[in-house]
This record gives structure tokens, sequence and C-alpha cells, in this order.
């Protein structure tokens, strides 16, 4: 029998027979990606006491190491200014970030990871990789090949649109 907690992530419960092959897929992937996605927030909150979307924008800084633009953030997390200030104020307060305007526009902050941020980032990171590698794992490479390829013709599509 399948618990609450998967049946409410599962979107394909509403498929239907009918239902057309694209309308399928489509639940498929959403299903996949809540499901690990839902794993990788548990995990994250349980381990390290943080969210995903804090993980995400610790990530970003990781990538950048001479520091990004709030805006810049905001974009490369795609949601709002608002949304990346917040998390923002809370990382400068724990010491993992910090925050320099910039010297020409008042306006404009730029955040870097603190040396304290990049520890934490860094054994977040390692464990993330290995929740992911304990998900997915048991794909073998040619499976991994295989859908990656199906993935990408699916992405350039959606690109050309």
């Amino acid at each position: 029998m399948t618990s609450n907690k998967n049946t409410r992530s599962d979107r394909e419960t509403r498929l239907v027979e009918n239902d057309h092959h694209s309308i399928k897929l489509w639940l498929r992937l959403l299903t996949c990606s809540s499901l690990i996605e839902s794993h990788l927030r548990t995990a994250l909150r349980e381990e390290f006491d943080t969210t995903l979307p804090r993980f995400d924008f610790l990530a970003q800084l990781d990538r950048a190491p001479e520091g990004l633009a709030m805006g810049e953030l905001s974009k490369r997390m795609m949601v709002s200014g608002g949304n990346v200030s917040g998390i923002a104020g809370q990382l400068v307060k724990e010491g993992l970030i910090s925050r320099q305007p910039v010297p020409d526009n008042r306006r404009t902050f730029i955040v870097k990871l603190s040396p304290k941020g990049r520890q934490f980032f860094n054994k977040m990171a390692t464990r993330h990789e290995q929740w992911v590698i304990s998900l997915l794992g048991q794909l073998s490479l040619k499976d991994v090949n295989q859908l990656m390829g199906l993935l990408s013709k699916v992405k350039t599509t959606l690109n050309e649109t």
C-alpha cells in the first residue's frame, strides 16, 4: 500500500488511461522531480537544519568566488529579489556570507561566501552529492546516458518553442 506522503507527491495518480502520452510524460517528470526534491529537502533539514533555497543560494556563491550582485543571484535562482534579500539577511546573521555595497551604486550589494560559509557549504555539498547518488545510483551508466540523451531532445525542443 502507498503511504499518504507518496500519494500526495505523486502527480501521476490523476492520470487516466486515455490521457495523451505527452501528458503522461509531463506528469512522470514532475513526479520524479518532486520526489527527489522532497528527499533532499528532508535530508538538508534533518542533517544541517537548513532549507533547499538556502543550499541553492550558497551553491550559486560557491560557483562565483568573486561574489554576485543580489540581482544576479535572484536571476540565477529564478526567485524574486525579496526572497533573495530575506535569505541573504539570515545568512549574514549566521556569518555564512558577507554583503558589501558596490562603491558606485549604494543600492547594489555584492554577496560572497565567508570562510565559515564555504566550509559549511562544502560539507552540505558532499552530503548532497551522496544523497543524489543514493537516489539515482541504481541506474546504470547506459541508462543514465540514454535518459540524458532523451531529456536533451526535450530540452532542445522546449528551448526552440
